[in-house]
């Protein structure tokens, strides 16, 4: 059992951060399998984030790859900062054809301050419809104003996962909600329960039916579907979409690039094109990942080992 105190969500008068500088890694080279997953963990260790990625091969075998990051460390407009990355990379492509390079192309609030355009038709109707991905349909959620005098207990019982707390967190940050403190105890078969005393914004407890309701509701359904994975036939081709909510401060859960092309790596499948961008899925914003899979000439892979085994990763279950 852990116990832990957490400082939520309450009234802060801290200046909102930093928009951090975007810079565009571009980098070409001959493919090979697992490349993009290797260039994933490198920018992971480097505490370099991607925030929008495109990558494509060409007829030749050859792969041009963009990557939008920011520097976690904020020294990437050094030039020491972008030769250690551009000598890990170099290190880690193995290929005498790499051409790398690392620009400045503004900040996150001109680059992305787009508003996000809502994906097809075809590809939210798939999502919809995606209902075999969940972490577990024996969900419990109790809300309780009786067992404190200043907050309102909310217990939980569900499946342990990657992200968990995270997701958690995330939830409660978008309803407001302070969190005092808590305890997290694991129990068996990768079960978990964990016991929150919360209270609002305005230091009371959560008292209205219909708020209880909408915040219970809203956790259920975060906990029992975090990311939406589906894999479609795009005519003789196989495409793999994962949707990764956004939440109300403008972040998804981290690494989830990174778990998508571990997955696809250990499945031995290589990635013909990539693209991650932010789009509107019914009332929610989410980081959209588009991966056009190539299973090589003549071969088939199972759809649903596809989507299994990057389900797996993503909640970390492999």
């Amino acid at each position: 059992m852990v116990l832990y105190n957490i400082l939520g969500g309450g009234k802060r008068k801290n200046k909102p951060p930093k928009p951090h500088d975007v810079y565009l890694l571009k980098f070409s080279c001959n493919d090979r399998k697992g490349l993009l997953h290797d260039v994933t963990e490198v920018l992971c260790e480097l505490e370099l984030t991607i925030k929008k990625v495109k990558v494509s091969t060409t007829p030749d075998g050859k792969v041009l790859d963009l990557f939008f990051i920011t520097d976690t460390r904020e020294l990437l407009h050094t030039q020491k900062r972008r030769d250690d990355t551009i000598d890990k990379l170099t290190a880690i492509l193995e290929d005498i054809f790499t051409t790398i390079d690392i620009e400045l192309v503004g900040s996150e609030t001109t680059v992305f301050s787009q508003a996000s355009p809502s994906l097809p038709n075809a590809i939210t109707d798939v999502f919809d419809l995606q209902s075999g991905t969940s972490t577990s349909d024996s969900i419990s959620i109790v809300m309780d104003n009786t067992l404190s005098p200043a907050h309102t207990l909310v217990q939980i019982m569900c499946q342990d996962h990657k992200g968990l707390l995270f997701d958690i967190m995330r939830t409660l940050k978008d309803f407001n909600i302070q969190i005092s403190y808590g305890r997290f105890s694991k129990k068996s078969r990768g079960k978990c329960e964990i016991d929150l005393f919360i209270m609002q914004v305005d230091g009371k407890k959560i008292v209205d039916p219909s708020k209880k309701e909408s915040l219970s509701s809203r956790l259920k359904t975060e906990l029992l579907r975090p990311l939406k994975v589906a894999v479609v036939s795009r005519g003789p081709d196989t495409e793999l979409l994962v949707a990764n909510p956004v939440e109300l401060a403008g972040k998804g859960r981290p690494l989830v690039f990174h778990d998508i092309t571990l997955a696809l790596k250990m499945l031995g499948l290589c990635i013909f094109s990539a693209e991650v961008g932010r789009h509107v899925i019914g009332d929610r914003e989410c980081e959209v990942y588009r991966v056009l899979l190539d299973e090589g000439e003549g071969l088939s892979f199972p759809r649903n080992k596809i989507e299994k085994g990057v389900w797996k990763m993503l909640m970390g279950w492999e």
